[in-house]
């Protein structure tokens, strides 16, 4: 398979394009929104909380809040995307050109992930000016902010595929995608919660993205970020397979 091909640059830019166009709902809507997180928790929990040790609690919320930023944006870009094709049925024109599977999947995920690194990158941008931020071991910030964003697009996908109106995409994100998102440890760590939500937390595979990614910033988290990894590459090998066999089958696409 070569996922260099035109039809897969064609569609990469077609679906790169759709965000771009309209970057103020996009791009600038959600970097407003996190900035109104960071004021509002900011200045409440600062100097109250001391989640890491020499780590101001300001410091710890900016990276939770640019994941954040960063997985919100790359889920809503494939799944927006795919339920508006299949709602004004352009879909049609995706589906006939020779493009392989693979090739649908990554230009809708690699869209994605410029959309959520952009955002992601606003958000930074924007908040860092607030605390004082180190870059411990920054591989483990390209590698979480990479990996993640590419799971939510193609969940992203899997949720626009399985969707036939906005409401049920509405659905799916605020009832799965949101909670799954704040109940990652964006606003705490998680050894701040009883024994028994603490064992919940571990079954969330957002938190490990987001401790991960923490750990790149201060080098301490709450768990190992090789087993964050670990399980975070097995959930997107997971999810993967999901989406293409979905596109495979036509699921809900061929009607």
């Amino acid at each position: 398979m070569n996922i260099v091909s035109v039809g897969f640059r064609t569609l990469f830019f077609k679906e790169t394009l759709r965000f771009w166009k309209v970057a103020t709902q996009t791009i600038a809507a959600p970097i407003l929104t996190a900035m109104l997180y960071l004021l509002i928790f900011g200045h409440v929990l600062e100097g109250r909380v001391e989640v890491y040790p020499g780590v101001s609690y300001t410091a710890f919320l900016v990276p939770g809040l640019v994941m954040m930023s960063v997985l919100q944006n790359a889920f809503a870009n494939a799944s927006s995307s795919l339920i508006q094709s299949k709602i004004t049925g352009n879909l049609v024109f995706i589906l006939l050109p020779p493009l392989s599977h693979w090739e649908i999947l990554l230009a809708y995920v690699s869209a994605s992930v410029v959309r959520g690194v952009v955002v992601g990158a606003g958000v930074f941008a924007m908040t860092a000016w607030f605390a004082h931020l180190s870059f411990a071991e920054p591989v483990w910030i390209v590698v979480f902010a990479l990996l993640g964003a590419a799971i939510l697009g193609t969940l992203g996908v899997i949720a626009g595929i399985w969707a036939d109106k906005f409401d049920q995409l509405a659905a799916f994100q605020n009832f799965l995608i949101v909670p799954a998102t704040f109940l990652a440890g964006v606003f705490y760590s998680i050894h701040s919660l009883p024994r028994f939500w603490q064992a919940v937390s571990h079954f969330n595979p957002f938190f490990y993205m987001i401790d991960g990614f923490r750990h790149g910033f201060f080098g301490q988290s709450d768990i190992s970020p090789w087993t964050s990894l670990a399980v975070v590459s097995a959930f997107f090998a997971v999810l993967a397979v999901v989406a293409i066999n979905l596109l495979r089958h036509g699921y809900k696409l061929r009607h």
